[in-house]
């Protein structure tokens, strides 16, 4: 089998421009051929750290605005649906998070995670309530209510998804969507997502230093 390098995307389903990138990593990273390794993790605990008790769009107002503007722009470049911006922001993804986690390295993984995104920047839906994953999980052909328990209740679910956050802030992240390549190199933010992409391929082409 051919090695392929590997980039690792951190996401948060509150993260704006992580719906962005979700929408089209898999297509440039086959492009590449990169490996990806997506890995939902949890800016709460992060924020939390830093002294923040909401997003960084919500303590500045004049940020704020401007991203939800520049999240139309670029969504209508992608040829994402029009964004439907919800109710209360950020919203909370924990459970989310948990299926996710739970979905991470099965064929229905990426389409919950995308599902999921679009319910709530496509449609403006709650993503905290358990009756708008069933709908995304019932979509794919999957057993929503099997899911749900397992992700509430599970405890090796909830202590991966909590060892992912701390892994997350051990490396330095601060925002969503982060990428990190396998020499340890960090890039945040969708418009970043080529640039790690790139990193990616040129670091792992280096010869290995064994001395």
């Amino acid at each position: 089998m051919t090695h392929r390098p590997k980039l690792t995307f951190y996401f948060e389903f509150a993260s704006t421009y992580s719906y962005l990138t979700a929408s089209r990593i898999e297509d440039l990273a086959d492009t590449a051929g990169v490996e990806l390794i997506w890995r939902p993790f949890l800016l709460g605990p992060i924020f939390q750290a830093q002294g923040w008790d909401t997003s960084p769009f919500n303590l500045y107002p004049a940020k704020g605005a401007y991203m939800w503007r520049d999240l139309a722009r670029r969504a209508a470049r992608l040829g994402l649906p029009p964004i439907v911006r919800p109710v209360h922001f950020p919203q909370n993804g924990l459970l989310a998070a948990r299926v996710a986690t739970i979905g991470r390295d099965k064929p229905w993984g990426l389409d919950f995670v995308r599902g999921v995104y679009d319910a709530q920047f496509a449609r403006g839906a709650t993503i905290s309530d358990p009756e708008t994953l069933a709908k995304v999980l019932n979509n794919l052909g999957l057993d929503a209510a099997l899911l749900l328990d397992q992700a509430a209740s599970d405890q090796r679910i909830k202590d991966t998804l909590r060892q992912t956050t701390e892994d997350a802030q051990t490396l330095g992240l601060f925002g969503a969507p982060s990428f990190a390549t396998e020499d340890g190199e960090i890039f945040w933010g969708d418009d970043r997502l080529e640039d790690s992409l790139e990193w990616a391929m040129v670091c792992d082409s280096k010869p290995v230093d064994i001395a």
